[in-house]
Formats: structure tokens, C-alpha cells, sequence
């Protein structure tokens, strides 16, 4: 076996084994990688900060993006379909095409996000850490992660990431499946709790490592950093 950081482009490689924990191999299930996939390296590629989250401006506003879900969207630009994370900062694409399914292409849809619609890349985001509280209990998520959880706002539904150190508002709704649900609940975020934004932790600065893995699976491109790469295990 082989790690997919050492994979050639133009092979095809079905993954094997993920090292890293739940988190790791949760993280790229939403990627659509998980053992038994079968995927095609296009290219390794220099760093280009398509890492995290992204924020998007659109006809309805600002919106949060996880990568996993914007890994999924393809827009048009200047007659190019190309992933929505291949644009730079402040260009724009006209979304052509969602994958992922009904459900999913609601959720994003509430974000402003869907198909003929025109959408800006405005800036990728920190690496930062989101802490709320939640009946007396901090509890802690990535901008992605936190980006999946709506609450209420003077009458409005706006995505937590918007949320001011020391607001208060009421979950209103949380997008994803029965696994994340479960899983937020875990953590005591669920539908109708009042949550505090307490503060965002940002991380320790880290180097960036050279490069990252333009990958098809199917007719679906992602994009896979480094270090997630060299914990997934392919031959």
C-alpha cells in the first residue's frame, strides 16, 4: 500500500485504510472518501489555500461553506465548469451543478447557494475554533462544523459563525443527516436550545505544506490537503 500523497496523477487507486481517528475519517466522508473508494489522481498541486471553510456572497447575503460541501458545487465561469473551490478570491461563477442529492441541495439553498444563481468567493477563513454555550456547558467546533448550525435572530435564520461574542439566540434548525444530528446532540446542540457565543479561539500558526491532491471520484473532483492525504492509504 501506498499513501495517497504519493500517488502519481492519472491513477486510479482505491482507498484502503484511514488513519486519524472518527474525525479524520468523518471529515472525509463528507469529501465522499471512505475505504472501499475508488478515485483517480488528477493532479498534486502547489498549496492554494483551499483549505476550511469559505465565505460566499450571494443575491441572499454572506454564507459560511464547509470545504466538504463546497467540494460538491460546480459553478460556470466565463463559460468553464469548474469546482466551486478552484475560484479565487472575489470571483464569480453561476452555480451549475450540486452533487449530493435533494436534501443536500436544500440545505444549501437556505445558504443561498443553488443552481443559476450567481455566488462570490469572498475569502477563505481561519482555522478558528467556534465555543458556545449551551444550558451551562461550553461546547466547541470548527467554522465548518458550526457553519451547519442555524439559530434565530431578530425573526431571522443566519448561520452561528455570525453570531457576536457574548449574543444569545435559539437553534432554529441544523443541516446534515442523522449522523451529524447525533452528533450535535451529543454536544447538547439541538433544535430549540438557546446558544451563547462565548469567544473564537484561533489557532497556533503552522507552516503550510507544499502541496494537495486534485482527486475524481466518479465525475466529482475534491480537493485533499496534504495532510489529510497522508493518512489515507490507497492501492
Amino acid at each position: 500500500m501506498k499513501l495517497l500523497s504519493e500517488i502519481e496523477p492519472e491513477v486510479k487507486v482505491g482507498i484502503k485504510k484511514i488513519d486519524g481517528g472518527l474525525e479524520v475519517k468523518g471529515y472525509l466522508e463528507e469529501l465522499g472518501i471512505s475505504e472501499g473508494t475508488e478515485l483517480t489522481v488528477v493532479a498534486t498541486e502547489p498549496v492554494h489555500m483551499h483549505v476550511g471553510p469559505i465565505s460566499l456572497k450571494s443575491a441572499g447575503g454572506e454564507a459560511v461553506v464547509a470545504r466538504g460541501w463546497a467540494d460538491k458545487v460546480y459553478v460556470d465561469k466565463e463559460g468553464e465548469t469548474l469546482p466551486l473551490l478552484r475560484l479565487e478570491t472575489g470571483e464569480e461563477g453561476m452555480v451549475k451543478t450540486i452533487e449530493g442529492g435533494k436534501v443536500f441541495e436544500d440545505w444549501l439553498s437556505g445558504l443561498g447557494v443553488e443552481k443559476g444563481k450567481v455566488i462570490e468567493f469572498l475569502r477563505h477563513l481561519p482555522d478558528d475554533t467556534l465555543v458556545f454555550k449551551i444550558d451551562d456547558r461550553e461546547v466547541s467546533m470548527g467554522e465548518g462544523q458550526a457553519s451547519k448550525v442555524m439559530v434565530e435572530r431578530e425573526g431571522k435564520n443566519i448561520q452561528i459563525n455570525y453570531l457576536a461574542e457574548g449574543e444569545h439566540a435559539k437553534i432554529s434548525k441544523v443541516l446534515g443527516g442523522t449522523s451529524l444530528k447525533g452528533k450535535f446532540e451529543q454536544m447538547g446542540v439541538a433544535e430549540g436550545k438557546e446558544i451563547t457565543m462565548v469567544r473564537k479561539e484561533m489557532p497556533a500558526p503552522v507552516p503550510k505544506r507544499g502541496t494537495y491532491v486534485l482527486a475524481k471520484i466518479g465525475e466529482q473532483l475534491v480537493t485533499i490537503g496534504h495532510g489529510l492525504a497522508e493518512k489515507v492509504w490507497v492501492e
